[in-house]
């Protein structure tokens, strides 16, 4: 899984309404996989992985939130010590730029979920799903 959905989203910066997003995708069945939080100019934003990404398209339009879908690039390696740096130092190798990154864990396992947006995304997931098959 190298490339994968990414949904950023634009939610009221109050107490509970984080919340609220992610319980209305629970209640229809959606899992996150991985996520981070922000403000940033008085909205919180949100990026996340979820498990199914068309679910999770419906599910925030009919809430009419304001969000967006970006691809990323995805990898799945053994939840240790060093697995984060070993992602991010191949990547700088082959001097792809990270804007922003996050992890996650893989449901059913302890393998960790890497996420990088990246400025080279065909790039990035050529040489994660190298890592990956090291790691394997």
């Amino acid at each position: 899984m190298a490339k994968a959905k990414e949904f950023t989203v634009t939610i009221a910066d109050k107490p509970g309404a984080l919340g609220r997003c992610f319980l209305a995708l629970a209640e229809r069945g959606v899992n996150i996989l991985a996520f981070q939080s922000y403000v940033e100019e008085g909205e919180s934003l949100a990026r996340f992985l979820a498990d199914n990404a068309a679910s999770a398209k419906t599910v925030l339009g009919s809430l009419r939130m304001i969000f967006e879908e970006t691809d990323v690039a995805v990898v799945r390696m053994t939840h240790r010590p060093g697995q984060l740096g070993r992602a991010a130092a191949r990547l700088g190798e082959k001097q792809i730029n990270i804007d922003y990154s996050y992890c996650g864990l893989e449901p059913d396992s302890m393998r960790a979920l890497m996420v990088f947006g990246v400025d080279n995304l065909t790039k990035a997931a050529t040489l994660l799903d190298e890592l990956a098959a090291e790691d394997a």
